[in-house]
């Protein structure tokens, strides 16, 4: 019991662990600056408030993570320390905005709620090859608090997806790493 306790603990002081976590926080760091480019905002109608750049991040994580998802542990590895970069970005930016102690527990799980569903549904949208379903889910999610968004809009978002998502699969993990996430130009929309 107590071998694999030292085991968990010293494990989190290890250079391993505290290298991949920074190779974590670089692939958030590159995540952050694709989804908060002007692209999808000016030219795609994401929602340019506090929900739709949320959801841009959402999008482009689920992206990264799905990648990394089809390497083993060593992935899984990684998709987990690049998820608490996430949500510690996350809670730092709601106390930036004045969100109080007790409130940030509960805030902080609502968004991973809500990344989780967004990952799931992004995933089976994907994997099933529907054009028409990768549509719906961008409109549930990404574009969610919008009244209306134009069909070629959706058409073009779900393109750029489509593309990432390809461009990502090509990338090992080590470039991925290294040179940063392989997203697709916003102009392949």
């Amino acid at each position: 019991m107590f071998a694999a306790m030292f085991e968990r603990i010293s494990g989190l002081f290890s250079r391993d662990g505290s290298a991949r976590r920074r190779r974590a926080a670089d692939l958030y760091a590159a995540i952050a600056l694709q989804a908060r480019a002007a692209e999808p905002f000016r030219d795609l109608e994401v929602p340019d408030t506090l929900d739709g750049r949320f959801d841009s991040i959402c999008l482009h994580a689920f992206l990264v993570i799905r990648r990394l998802g089809r390497e083993g542990e060593p992935g899984a590895a990684l998709a987990r320390d690049l998820y608490d970069a996430l949500f510690a970005d996350m809670d730092r930016g709601l106390r930036e905005m004045g969100v109080g102690d007790l409130g940030i527990a509960r805030r902080v799980r609502q968004m991973a709620e809500a990344l989780m569903g967004r990952v799931k549904a992004y995933d089976a949208s994907l994997e099933s090859g529907d054009g028409t379903a990768l549509e719906a889910a961008l409109r549930r999610n990404l574009y969610g608090t919008t009244e209306t968004v134009r069909p070629q809009t959706l058409a073009a978002m779900a393109r750029y997806v489509r593309a990432c998502d390809a461009a990502l699969a090509a990338q090992s993990i080590d470039a991925m790493s290294s040179a940063g996430p392989a997203f697709a130009a916003w102009e392949t929309c």
